[in-house]
C-alpha cells in the first residue's frame, strides 16, 4: 500500500514537474524533456526499490506506463491556457502597420 502512495504522490506532481522540465529545457527536444521527466518521476517513487522489492513485477511495462502518464500530461496542458500563456501570438509580433 505504501508504494500506491507514492505512486500517486509522483503522478500528482507530473503537471508541475512537466511545466519545470519545460522551462530547464525550453529548447531541448521533446524526447529530452520527456526522458528527463520520467527519471525525475522513477527517482521519486524510488522505482528501483519498487522493482528490488516486487512491488513492480514488470519495470518494462511500468516504465511504459510513466510515458504515456507523462504524454497525457503533455497533451493536457497543451490543450490549456497554460500553453496559450507560454506561447506569443503571431499577429502580436508584428508591427502594427
Amino acid at each position: 500500500m505504501e508504494f500506491l502512495k507514492l505512486l500517486l504522490r509522483g503522478i500528482s506532481l507530473l503537471p508541475s514537474l512537466v511545466q519545470g522540465v519545460e522551462a530547464l529545457y525550453g529548447a531541448k527536444s521533446g524526447a529530452q524533456k520527456k526522458d528527463a521527466a520520467i527519471s525525475i518521476v522513477s527517482s521519486s517513487i524510488n522505482m528501483a526499490d519498487a522493482v528490488s522489492a516486487k512491488q513492480i513485477v514488470d519495470s518494462a511495462k511500468f516504465t511504459t506506463g510513466l510515458n504515456l502518464i507523462v504524454d497525457g500530461v503533455v497533451e493536457c496542458l497543451n490543450a490549456s491556457l497554460w500553453a496559450k500563456a507560454n506561447s506569443v501570438e503571431p499577429s502580436a509580433a508584428e508591427p502594427a502597420s
